[in-house]
């Protein structure tokens, strides 16, 4: 992979741009994110971590070893280090999605759909939250973008998706088919097929390290699986093979928009008429790849999220950027390229003004941002109050649900058990934590299949601190 000086000055800009939006940004991990910091904690005071805790997410295993060298170098800032990462993670998911859009469609196509990436609000928001996905992401591209400029290269691409397989294991289907296509060509001198013994020994690696990672933990290699498919039917989300068709087109318009998703279709519409792209097989496999991993999750009952479908969303961007600038790369002056140019034109103006009136979409994922910042620092402000430090040596620290469970766990620097959900077990002493306004109660103070309202002081505490959102509730014996 050869780079030119305009590349590396773009990118370089482009990680420069990112530095400078998290440095203002300030925004925190969510809710995995802080558990994997809380375990890498853990493992580093030399303790198993504790990943089967009380609605625990999945413990991904390359992702909590980034968490623990984190933790070991910086101590408490770690979590802000995880969200530049997700966000270091999308500009390079951008930069690959043009390294591959430059080979399958031309320069041009392959800049507008890495734009389309680096500007996507739901990739923006999982990098803000620092999400796993982000990271995992960067390595699938980056190791497609390897594959897309030298057909079967092999060992580097594997070992990307080998790397990407300890952080979700959808790459583990991605390294599989991946080695089938390296074994297939037959070798010319004696007419058979190599078994890439070395690329399949890396096919096996993420699985098998993930399980043994697995059956250290808790003693059983599938837990990850059991244990994501068990608490998605205790959350109630939508889940099984019946429900894969309507998921997938509303997780499709959750990543994409409809606006992107019809220029895809124009996009795929030109492609097929002029079918010229030499290296097509790679973005169809990474869409095909992506679908079937996703019906392999309703098949398997876990929840049906959007993020299992970002690996064909961002491929399918492709497209879009095809059918916005494909027309570059037809030879000047025929009337094809003049009315391609102009129907892009039309196409961007419309675009540019569809932003314009909905830019409420922006300001909502500022907000969002803004809001997750607010309720972390009144969350450290309230766990630092002297009185609330004083309370709690009498007993556990409680919520009303387990949604800032992992964050009151980092925050604390406490042992796993000391913070408990309230819609789980009834402390009678200790500090309980009550969300004094609507937004926090909604979000943080429900919990999903418990009736009864949790968000209340238990009997016999009483106010004894009020940080922003946040009351602090205690009783001693």
């Amino acid at each position: 992979m050869t780079f030119s000086r305009r590349e590396i000055i773009a990118v370089a800009l482009a990680f420069l741009l990112t530095v400078l939006v998290w440095l203002v940004a300030d925004s925190y991990p969510g809710y995995d994110t802080y558990y994997h910091l809380f375990w890498g904690r853990e493992l580093l005071a030399g303790q198993v971590p504790s990943i089967d805790a009380y609605k625990a997410p999945t413990a991904h295993p390359l992702y909590l070893l980034v968490a623990a060298v984190l933790g070991a170098v910086v101590g408490d800032a770690s979590g802000q280090l995880m969200v530049l990462i997700g966000g270091l993670s999308l500009v390079v998911c951008a930069w690959a999605i043009w390294r591959i859009g430059r080979v399958v469609f031309g320069p041009w196509p392959g800049i507008v759909a890495a734009l389309l990436v680096a500007t996507n609000l739901t990739l923006i928001l999982y990098a803000a939250r620092a999400f796993a996905d982000m990271p995992f992401l960067a390595l699938v591209f980056v190791a497609a973008a390897l594959e897309a400029e030298r057909k079967r290269r092999g060992a580097s691409v594997m070992v990307l998706l080998a790397a990407a397989g300890l952080l979700r294991p959808e790459a583990w289907l991605l390294a599989g088919i991946y080695w089938l296509w390296c074994c297939w060509p037959k070798d010319p001198e004696s007419g058979r097929r190599s078994p890439h013994l070395g690329l399949l020994a890396l096919v096996l690696a993420s699985p098998v390290l993930w399980s043994l990672f697995n059956w250290w933990e808790v003693g059983e290699p599938l837990y990850a699986l059991t244990a994501t498919s068990t608490l998605a039917a205790e959350l109630g989300r939508e889940r099984g093979i019946a429900k894969v068709p309507a998921t997938f087109v509303d997780a499709l318009v959750g990543v994409l928009r409809v606006p992107q998703l019809m220029l895809i279709a124009v996009g795929i519409v030109i492609e097929i008429v002029r079918r010229r792209a030499q290296s097509f097989y790679l973005p169809l496999a990474l869409i095909l790849v992506g679908i079937v991993t996703f019906v392999c999750v309703g098949i398997f009952g876990l929840s049906l999220l959007p993020r299992y479908l970002t690996i064909p969303s961002i491929t399918l961007l492709l497209f879009a950027g095809y059918a916005l600038a494909g027309w570059v790369e037809l030879e000047h002056g025929t009337l094809l390229r003049r009315g391609w140019a102009l129907a892009a034109i039309v196409v961007v103006v419309a675009g540019a003004a569809l932003t314009v009136h909905r830019a409420d979409s922006f300001r909502r994922a500022v907000v969002e941002i803004r809001y997750i910042t607010a309720i972390h620092n009144d969350l450290e402000a309230t766990l630092a109050d002297p009185k609330v430090v004083a309370a709690l040596k009498c007993g556990p620290l409680s919520l009303p649900a387990f949604g800032l469970m992992p964050d009151a766990l980092w925050i604390r620097d406490s042992a796993a058990g000391s913070v408990v959900a309230r819609a789980d077990v009834s402390p009678t002493t200790g500090v309980a934590l009550v969300f004094t306004d609507p937004v926090t109660h909604e979000r943080y103070g429900r919990a999903d299949g418990v009736e009864e309202d949790t968000d209340v002081p238990p009997r016999g505490f009483k106010l004894i601190a009020n940080h922003g959102r946040i009351a602090a509730w205690a009783r001693c014996r």
